[in-house]
């Protein structure tokens, strides 16, 4: 299924508390207490809310009258009630007699919305017998925990959904995979009526960010980091200040990060900081992505403009561009995409480029690197852990500057595909602790051993970093792993996965904005 949304790209102003959108956010309020609940009114409005949803199936003591009267009037928000029945994965388990005279009462009281389930709406309503106060707006919603429908049973969901009686539809679907989200939107982008449409899970996560874009009502944003009504939701904090969720807008581009797993990525966090800060008009996500083809497929609108690739999709990736560059293609592996203006997708390999001057710079540093007007790398013994994408890219840059190669991986037949590539040696991963051939060797992870949250696995044993002038780690989660800190404590000149990161980070930017990278402000961001 194709899902296009096309608009030209406009450049727009930055600027503090700027609105280009008009769709809130909505903090879910859970808490045992209602003097609880109103402490949590007050920081969502502190954090930046637009409205609150309060959750009275979360309270442990509750006196409908008085406590509804006190909420409504100590908020500080416009209101959303929901009173959620477990059977919708909520906390009520009385009688819907009760429920509906709560609901009936918040209405009565001065509530500017409330949430009814789509299967309780009929009853619902004649419940009520017309009675609603025109003020209160009523949410109806269909929660589905299992999957997300094809494009026409959500569309006949929806229409279900406005049959009953809603004000504003809501519908929330779980996340297969990601390309499920491309369905939610084309039913977000055709609606007539004001709709809430989110994609529960991490896969779903673009279906909570890009709502200004498509025109969703509203999006939920939690106060703190795991406590969440949903699976998936982000924190108000990151809406507003890591996505710039209220600078979004129709024909804003879309960017990301195609891995898995993905969420540790740090790249939204320096491309939207950097965008932002020259009023470039796009938006960079974590894109957990299972197949790679298909996301591709799928995802065919000039809205999303480019992709950085990683860990373990840059093979996959390049057999879906129409154009690869030529360093690309021979090390058989792309990091970055770029959508063309004629549609076609364009890959290349920064990757290479930010390690190996990373590398060529700490040897330099170091008293050993020779000052020549050649690589510092020339005739070094390059020894790359790791025979996937970025372990190629890496063997065939230290090539390019004069090298000699070894390749160590735990896998022996991938190691000697790789060094018969390139005309090297190959070793397992277990035999890199004996590897001693000589002295002043450089050694390059480009696994993912030792990324949090196993920060205590090392590919190589401290006693063999002896031998090594510069040991370099793909990882940058931690910054200085247990491969670094103990190469550092034998002596050798160590080099971080974010100095490469950093360095792949400022030709990406570059092809995707056309505008110079930022290379100071990327610096800082990292080292805050």
């Amino acid at each position: 299924m194709e899902f296009a949304v096309e608009s030209g790209l406009k450049s727009m102003k930055s600027g503090e508390g700027m609105r280009r959108n008009q769709t809130l956010i909505c903090a879910p309020l859970m808490s045992d207490t209602v003097d609880q609940m109103v402490d949590l009114m007050l920081k969502a409005k502190s954090k930046g809310a637009d409205i609150v949803e309060i959750r009275l199936d979360h309270l442990k003591i509750f006196n409908p009258r008085t406590d509804i009267e006190k909420l409504i009037k100590a908020c500080p928000l416009p209101t959303l009630f929901t009173y959620r029945p477990m059977w919708e994965g909520g906390q009520y388990d009385g009688d819907e007699k009760s429920r509906f005279e709560t609901l009936q009462l918040a209405m009565e009281l001065g509530a500017d919305h409330i949430d009814i389930e789509l299967k309780a709406a009929h009853e619902f309503n004649d419940f009520l017998h017309g009675n609603k106060p025109g003020k209160c707006k009523v949410i109806v919603s269909s929660h589905n925990y299992d999957s997300t429908p094809p494009v026409e049973d959500l569309g006949n969901l929806v229409a279900r959904i406005q049959a009953a009686g809603a004000d504003i539809v809501k519908f929330a679907t779980t996340a297969l995979d990601i390309t499920d989200v491309a369905r939610v939107f084309q039913i977000t982008v055709h609606s007539q009526v004001p709709i809430i449409a989110m994609v529960m899970g991490e896969r779903g996560l673009m279906s909570r960010v890009l709502c200004p874009k498509f025109g969703g009502y509203l999006t939920f944003g939690t106060l703190e980091a795991g406590k969440v009504s949903a699976p998936g939701q982000p924190t108000i904090e990151e809406l507003v200040n890591l996505y710039n969720f209220r600078l979004l807008e129709p024909d804003t581009k879309v960017f990301g990060i195609l891995g898995n797993p993905v969420s540790h990525s740090k790249s939204p966090k320096l491309y939207n900081e950097a965008f932002k800060s020259v009023g470039f008009n796009g938006v960079y996500l974590h894109f957990l992505v299972d197949d790679v083809p298909k996301f591709f497929r799928t995802y065919t609108s000039m809205d999303f403009a480019g992709f950085s690739v990683t860990i373990p999709h840059k093979e996959a990736a390049l057999a879906c561009c129409d154009e690869v560059d030529p360093v690309a293609k021979s090390i058989g592996a792309v990091n970055c995409i770029v959508r063309h203006p004629d549609g076609k997708l364009v890959g290349c390999n920064t990757d290479y480029v930010g390690a190996i001057s990373a590398i060529e710079d700490g040897l330099l540093d170091s008293h050993n690197g020779s000052t020549g007007t050649g690589s510092p790398l020339a005739g070094k013994l390059f020894v790359v852990i790791g025979a996937g994408g970025a372990g190629k890219a890496l063997a065939y840059g230290a090539k390019e500057k004069g090298a000699r190669i070894a390749i160590a991986n735990r896998t022996y037949d991938r190691a000697r595909e790789l060094a018969d590539l390139v005309g090297g040696q190959a070793l397992s991963l277990a035999e890199l602790d004996s590897f001693r051939p000589e002295k002043g060797m450089i050694l390059a992870n480009t696994t993912s051993i030792g990324m949090h949250p196993k920060v205590n696995e090392t590919p190589v044993s401290k006693e063999a970093l002896a031998n090594y002038m510069l040991v370099f780690d793909a990882v940058y989660t931690p910054k200085i792993t247990r491969l670094l800190r103990e190469a550092a404590e034998s002596g050798a000149k160590i080099v971080t996965g974010v100095d490469m990161f950093i360095g792949q980070a400022y030709e990406q930017y570059e092809r995707f904005t056309g505008l110079p990278a930022p290379k100071e402000q990327f610096k800082k961001i990292m080292e805050n």
